[in-house]
């Protein structure tokens, strides 16, 4: 039977002022996309095993290693066999249905990021690549990994990569919590204005931006404290009362269909059968 986690960090003492929560955009989006997956993510100790990686997963951490080290070539090696190189070292096969389709889409990937980058300024180094990244409210401590940051006209760019085959929207862009902490905590960090945000989809080299106000990045961090504060009691209720706490029921939806724990969450198993783990890059190819 599951242990309640203890997190030491959180544990208060009478008298003393409260910690800062801790906590990443994707810990306080997971909370609102499914609870119960919250739970067993961040608090279930062990956590449930989850299911091997998917194919869609695989291109996307090989486009974004591939982004990240890309500006660590020479500028003479910053080429579409560069590219290849790159892609070629980073590739694994996990969660391809054989080695033929692992084959076409590590094809398909380098043809990608390389259509992608002959759009990009390959003379000028971002500011940032993979850069971690921290800022600090009354309440909260919250953190991150920004995909890239450039610098334009003495004004600092979020830049996030994408690479699922929907394209983003405007609103993707707008309605973010992560790409506004990047851009709030960039510009302290940097101190440098930061209020645009892009999503770049590589697949098909659109990007779509945002420009934030210091308001609406101010909402945006006051919108992740309202969530912290509500991740404060439930990780209180889950130390105390382990599974039993009444506040991590599960959100079914169709994304179950794609969940990592689905296999340990009878009410996401209802929902349907798992999808193949290519089926985002190819959703009509036989299970």
């Amino acid at each position: 039977m599951n242990q309640p986690a203890t997190d030491r960090g959180q544990t208060e003492l009478p008298g003393l002022p409260q910690r800062l929560y801790a906590a990443s955009p994707s810990r306080l989006t997971t909370w609102l996309d499914c609870p119960r997956r919250y739970r067993m993510q961040y608090l279930d100790r062990p956590s449930p095993p989850i299911r091997p990686q998917r194919a869609h997963t695989t291109v996307g951490l090989v486009t974004h290693t591939v982004l990240r080290d890309f500006w660590d070539l020479d500028p003479h090696q910053r080429t579409p066999s560069g590219v290849v190189s790159l892609v070629r070292d980073a590739w694994t096969g996990a969660g391809f249905k054989d080695e033929a389709q692992s084959s076409r889409w590590r094809s398909r990937t380098t043809q990608e990021i390389t259509d992608y980058l002959r759009t990009a300024d390959r003379d000028t180094q971002p500011v940032a690549r993979e850069r971690s990244m921290a800022l600090k409210t009354d309440t909260l401590a919250m953190t991150g990994r920004v995909d890239r940051m450039d610098e334009r006209e003495g004004e600092l760019v979020v830049v996030d990569y994408k690479t699922s085959r929907r394209t983003p929207t405007e609103d993707d862009a707008r309605t973010s919590m992560a790409l506004a902490f990047y851009a709030a905590a960039g510009s302290r960090m940097f101190r440098k204005p930061c209020v645009r945000v892009e999503l770049h989809h590589v697949p098909t080299g659109e990007v779509v931006a945002h420009e934030h106000t210091s308001a609406s990045l101010e909402r945006k961090i006051g919108e992740a404290e309202s969530i912290a504060r509500d991740l404060r009691r439930a990780d209180a209720a889950f130390r105390d009362q382990g599974q039993q706490a009444p506040y991590f029921a599960p959100n079914p939806t169709p994304l179950c269909r794609w969940c990592d724990f689905r296999a340990h969450c009878p009410e996401g198993q209802a929902v349907g059968p798992e999808r193949s783990s290519w089926a985002a890059l190819e959703p009509d190819a036989s299970d």
